[in-house]
């Protein structure tokens, strides 16, 4: 339902060619880069959360080239409720039949030269459910030395894209999720 991951994934893209010398690679640290969501629904506003697996991002500033890829797991989606996480998990992302979620990198847009921070748009194929979506992420980016900050907030049309509806006659939820990525890495140049 979150797959909001890649929306961490986004993020790798973020490092504006212009702004480097030559080449530049950003490694994401699972444990801190945050991966939110939310579902509104009539009664209330479900949060949750989804663990970055693994994260890469290179940048080839000679010709503007980005390549990468952030995977997440699907089984770590978490709402803090079991019942509906299970059920989250086995109907909405079936995630016996497909475990990850990923992001790939494909290009960065809107990119300016940066000093501290930048606000560009990572494009790329998120792939959840057993298919592939082009996405645009806007995302605000800033380097400090070898530390990575990338933040952004996007939408992901799950039903739209052959995923379980989780509403039921009591309880009607949107058919997007939103998702809020802070992603955090290491920069080698």
């Amino acid at each position: 339902m979150t797959q909001n991951v890649w929306g961490v994934l986004a993020i790798a893209l973020c490092l504006a060619p212009t702004a480097f010398s030559q080449r530049m690679s950003v490694d994401f640290d699972p444990a801190a880069t945050k991966i939110n969501w939310s579902l509104a629904g009539t009664v209330h506003t479900i949060h949750g959360t989804f663990q970055l697996k693994q994260g890469h991002v290179d940048v080839n500033a000679a010709n503007g080239d980005v390549a990468g890829e952030l995977i997440v797991e699907a089984d770590s989606g978490s709402s803090g409720e079991a019942t509906r996480d299970k059920r989250m998990k086995k109907e909405v992302l079936e995630t016996g039949r497909y475990p990850e979620i990923r992001l790939k990198v494909t290009r960065l847009e809107g990119a300016e030269p940066l000093k501290n921070e930048s606000n560009v748009r990572v494009v790329g194929q998120f792939s959840i459910h057993g298919a592939s979506h082009e996405v645009t992420i806007p995302l605000q980016i800033a380097i400090s030395g070898t530390e990575f900050n990338g933040t952004g907030k996007f939408f992901l049309p799950f039903v739209d894209w052959g995923m379980k509806d989780p509403s039921n006659f009591l309880l009607k939820v949107n058919k997007t999720v939103e998702v809020e990525l802070v992603a955090i890495g290491h920069v080698r140049r």
